[in-house]
């Protein structure tokens, strides 16, 4: 293994696409697991750009995120918060990981040259960062020399969840193993053999690979992905730190995983293609795929419970409670996972959390929001969480940060009532602007242009009552928007 020097530049590559449905209720379609906290304070994503930190002999580019176009103001509001740059390139439509990595590829190589990306999905947690840094340094050597690096966890059981990689002779001089084959989710039997091998680590996910090479691989593996890619590249504009590339040129890129498009035609022996190697980590990985993995994560007591919020047990065993507000108790019980939030609540034996999907799914097939939206939902202004509803009319309680504003609007079909609470807000309707501070409204009848801002140093927040034939959130019409919404 060649030595690092401090000159080797590294570019962190986030993978945040996903719904997360296993996680449902916390984890929904338009505020996924990898933007939640789960794990401690920081989101999962938040965790994820955390774990280079102070990482020595390596010199590390700005964090790329690459995500659904959806999640861009919370990802970018997320490492603001952390004090971190970033450059975050906007998927118009999701296409898996494969072309995910690529835009990343092409960005990286025009920007940074031919940088050495570490790639990292955006939802996973691990408990020992001094060896995962460990391994990315070992990988980080044999990446600069043209090889692709992925990272097998060391299984403590026969998963049935994970796909495996069989490694095969040791590299000289490094912890790494030549790459023999990829294989899919197992069944528990098959499972038990790959542990009882000895040669068989789960898939994680996590990659390294030189830009320029991951490029070389596509145009051998995968010239259509690339092509679209390229195209849809060609076409990018810069909106702040937001990288937007061709909407119709990357619609028409077929989808493909990592896996499939290139690693296991390496495995498989196909010509022209760089050679692979693993690099086996233990480093307390999990993927958190579901409420069963995130209690393996998490600490214990000594009946096994693992609790986070507001949460009170008796007599209870190896049982996961979550509390997103409201206080959760549990008598007597064992083997469960209650979690509870502000609009729903899930009891599941533990051994069937891979099903939660399934209750997703239902709530897709009768049209209810509570499979895709949170009760609060964010925007890149703040946020507004509907606290009550009725025929007629809605509450709504709304945080505008500092500095910001919502669009100048109309609705069609509802009037509205906005008392503040808290800070002081502009107020503009029709023609004229005015100020409304604490403990005063405003009234802002239908069909009237208006806006709401918050040019104070603290978060303005307000009381909105609704009031109307229609009350969904299809009925604005945008005349000015600070955000580029349509």
């Amino acid at each position: 293994m060649s030595n690092i020097t401090e000159d080797l530049k590294v570019q962190p590559v986030i993978l945040s696409g996903g719904s997360g449905t296993r996680l449902w209720p916390m984890s929904r379609e338009k505020y996924p697991k990898q933007l939640l906290p789960l794990f401690g304070e920081d989101s999962l994503l938040q965790g994820t750009v955390r774990r280079l930190d102070d990482i020595a002999g390596l010199r590390l580019a700005p964090t790329m995120v690459v995500c659904n176009e959806e999640y861009r103001f919370v990802i970018a509001e997320q490492l603001r918060l952390m004090g971190k740059e970033g450059v975050i390139v906007l998927e118009p439509t999701g296409r898996n990981t494969a072309p995910a990595l690529t835009l990343a590829a092409l960005e990286a190589n025009g920007v940074n040259g031919d940088p050495v990306l570490l790639v990292m999905p955006a939802d996973h947690i691990i408990l020992d960062n001094a060896a995962f840094q460990l391994a990315v340094r070992q990988g980080a050597s044999l990446a600069s020399a043209g090889m692709i690096v992925t990272f097998g966890i060391t299984p403590d059981c026969p998963e049935t969840g994970y796909g495996y990689i069989q490694t095969g002779e040791s590299l000289p001089q490094s912890t790494a193993f030549e790459l023999t084959r990829f294989v899919e989710k197992p069944d528990r039997a098959t499972a038990q053999k790959y542990v009882d091998a000895g040669n068989y680590l789960w898939n994680s996910g996590l990659f390294m690979v030189r830009a320029s090479v991951w490029l070389s691989a596509m145009e051998n593996c995968r010239p259509d992905i690339l092509a679209a890619c390229k195209s849809a590249w060609q076409g990018e504009q810069l909106d702040g730190n937001f990288v937007r590339v061709g909407k119709a040129e990357f619609a028409s890129c077929p989808s493909d995983s990592i896996d499939y498009a290139v690693m296991e035609r390496i495995a498989a022996g196909q010509a022209n293609l760089p050679s692979a190697a693993v690099i086996p980590l233990a480093a307390g990985w999990s993927d958190v795929g579901a409420w069963d993995s995130l209690w393996q994560a998490l600490d214990k007591d000594s009946a096994g419970n693992a609790v986070q919020g507001d949460v009170l047990l008796t007599d209870c065993k190896d049982t996961l409670a979550f509390s997103a507000g409201r206080l959760v108790a549990c008598v007597g019980v064992s083997d469960l996972v209650v979690v509870e939030t502000a609009d729903a609540v899930l009891v599941a034996h533990k051994s069937k959390t891979q099903d939660v999907k399934k209750i997703v799914d239902q709530l897709k097939q009768r049209g209810r929001v509570e499979g895709s939206l949170h009760r609060k939902v964010y925007r890149p202004w703040g946020w507004y969480d509907s606290i009550d509803a009725a025929d007629r009319f809605q509450v709504k309680r709304i945080m505008v940060k500092p500095g910001a504003k919502l669009s100048l609007q109309l609705h069609h079909h509802r009037a509205e009532h906005w008392i503040v609470v808290k800070g002081t807000a502009k107020v503009t309707r029709d023609e004229i602007s005015y100020t409304v501070t604490e403990n005063e409204s405003t009234y802002i009848p239908l069909g009237i242009k208006h806006r709401l801002e918050n040019t104070g140093k603290i978060p303005l927040e307000i009381i909105e009552v609704q009031s109307g034939s229609y009350l969904g959130e299809d009925d604005i019409e945008r005349f000015d928007d600070s955000y580029g919404r349509a």
